[in-house]
């Protein structure tokens, strides 16, 4: 049996930095699921207007971490940003910081990291904006295209997917 990835997002997800993980994830044989906390679709936002849709896959209120052996969360400033004002998304991210599983964050989606507690004492890296969040939040950032401490993998920006998705997979194996 494959194993489990959910993509925690809603509107205003980045398009890229959910659809190519996505893409890549399920490529590399693994199962993957958007989560979120709206049914039916949400919306990406494609660099500077919106973009395509996407299907939920399983409601986050019907999502379990237990189900899952990795959480990915792609950023964009909307979607981290209306995610951590949600008590449940915020408790499913917890979940997995708590965990060994793999828990993966791109660009502004380390704003979800801070708001679970998952950052103080970590290295880290997000797009540069936050880097100044995550330093009062406990975190040592790092400019590199990916870093991994522990189960905690982050990523800065689109270009840096290929090796986001790749240390997500490596974490797998």
């Amino acid at each position: 049996m494959p194993k489990r990835i959910a993509i925690l997002a809603t509107d205003g997800f980045e398009q890229s930095e959910l659809m190519e993980p996505r893409r890549l994830l399920k490529e590399a044989g693994f199962r993957v699921d958007v989560v979120s906390p709206k049914d039916g679709e949400i919306r990406g936002w494609n660099k500077k207007e919106w973009g395509d849709t996407v299907p939920v896959d399983v409601a986050l209120a019907q999502a379990s971490p237990d189900d899952y052996d990795a959480l990915v969360l792609p950023g964009g400033q909307m979607n981290p940003d209306n995610l951590r004002m949600k008590p449940e998304a915020v408790d499913f991210v917890r979940a997995f910081a708590g965990s060994d599983k793999p828990l993966a964050a791109i660009c502004h989606a380390p704003w979800l990291l801070v708001e679970a507690g998952a950052v103080e004492g970590k290295q880290i890296t997000s797009w540069p904006s936050l880097k100044t969040d995550l330093g009062n939040a406990g975190a040592q950032w790092q400019d590199a295209p990916v870093v991994t401490d522990g189960n905690l993998i982050t990523s800065r920006k689109p270009d840096d997917i290929p090796q986001f998705t790749e240390a997500v997979v490596k974490a797998l194996q």
